[in-house]
């Protein structure tokens, strides 16, 4: 997976703020196409803050945890937000909901083939109904309104599954299997892939242990998945992301630091969002609002002591905040062994279960 790009990032640049410092090799047929047929089947690295790495399933996360854990989960649900249509000369066009604009009935959206559809443009959809071209945003993308049919009747008679493009056969059972058990509210552009792998007997099971559940919502789009341009970590922006706390997450989250309990995010949306939400103490406060937080070396973690996720890209602001979370080289060592071992990678692959290296 990793290329050999030229950089001009000045060598005197310290090694954790050079993107490049986050690249690793891997086989393309590690790269999973489908999922395991089981969703707690998938393979599970646990990379403690202290002990060597060792493997296991995840039907075994319950040994893993600990009675008094507090989970919190992105219980976002994925749109039907890639739609196919024509452009006014025939040829073929995508769209990529990201969400709402602030003018109602408008949407952000990523577009395909950029260069060539401009504002003002009509594609056309089946039974009269088209999507107009409104206007550019600041990073490439499009703003554009529906017409004839409206944005969720469209999703719904057009959409599909946004499968990132690594992903080269869409599975049968996609509107299912990129979809966590537990989603609830529709809003995403791409799904929380950590979450794949839980079942509701698996949740029942982790409550029984002792093991306290609870969500909170972040809408996933493009500061998610958007590529690292820049050569300097630094100069690198996110976009906003909408998120929400309910009271009760917020007060099951002070309770766990107050008494001395783990926090353990299930993917790193959930994981932004607790720290997004957090005050200089760690208090979290419930509410919503939106988050461009950009986590790598050396952020100050005030939340979480434990991350469930999946194997990310190479150069990804994913795999920037793992390494922030628990160490550049432990995870860039962890993630060799995983490539040595045959796990799978990306959103359909297997997962980790990764302690916080140092305390806040």
């Amino acid at each position: 997976m990793s290329d050999a790009r030229d950089t001009d990032v000045p060598d005197a640049v310290e090694p954790d703020f050079r993107v490049d410092s986050y690249d690793y090799e891997l086989p393309n047929e590690l790269i999973a196409q489908r999922p395991t047929a089981i969703r707690t089947a998938s393979r599970l690295l646990v990379l403690p803050a202290a002990n060597p790495i060792t493997n296991r399933t995840f039907a075994d996360l319950t040994a893993v945890l600990r009675k008094g854990d507090v989970l919190v989960a992105n219980d976002t649900r994925v749109l039907r937000a890639r739609i196919k249509a024509k452009r006014a000369r025939g040829g073929a066009a995508e769209v990529l909901l990201l969400g709402p604009d602030s003018v109602p009935g408008r949407w952000e959206a990523l577009v395909r083939p950029g260069r060539r559809i401009r504002p003002g443009d009509a594609l056309s959809l089946d039974g009269g109904a088209s999507i107009i071209i409104e206007d550019r945003t600041a990073d490439g993308g499009r703003i554009v309104r529906f017409e004839g049919v409206t944005a969720d009747e469209a999703m719904d008679r057009f959409g599909s599954m946004p499968l990132p493009p690594y992903i080269t056969q869409a599975p049968q059972d996609v509107d299912e299997r990129y979809q966590t058990v537990y989603a609830r509210l529709p809003g995403s552009a791409a799904a929380p892939t950590a979450g794949l792998h839980f079942t509701t007997e698996l949740i029942e099971g982790l409550k029984t242990a002792g093991v306290m559940w609870t969500t909170l919502t972040l809408e996933v789009g493009t500061a998610t998945f958007r590529p690292v341009s820049a050569q300097d970590v630094r100069e690198h922006r996110m976009h906003h992301e909408r998120f929400a706390i309910p009271p009760g997450t917020a007060s099951a989250v002070a309770a766990a630091r107050r008494e001395g309990r783990r926090v353990v995010a299930i993917g790193t949306t959930a994981l932004r969002a607790l720290e997004s939400a957090a005050d200089d103490d760690g208090a979290i406060n419930a509410g919503s609002g939106a988050t461009d937080l950009f986590i790598y070396h050396p952020f100050r973690f005030r939340v979480v002591d434990a991350l469930i996720t999946n194997f990310h890209l190479p150069r990804s602001t994913l795999l920037m905040l793992v390494c922030a979370f628990a160490g550049r080289e432990r995870v860039l060592d962890a993630y060799k062994e995983a490539v040595r071992l045959g796990y799978r990678f990306f959103s359909f692959g297997d997962a980790m279960f990764i302690e916080r290296l140092t305390p806040s």
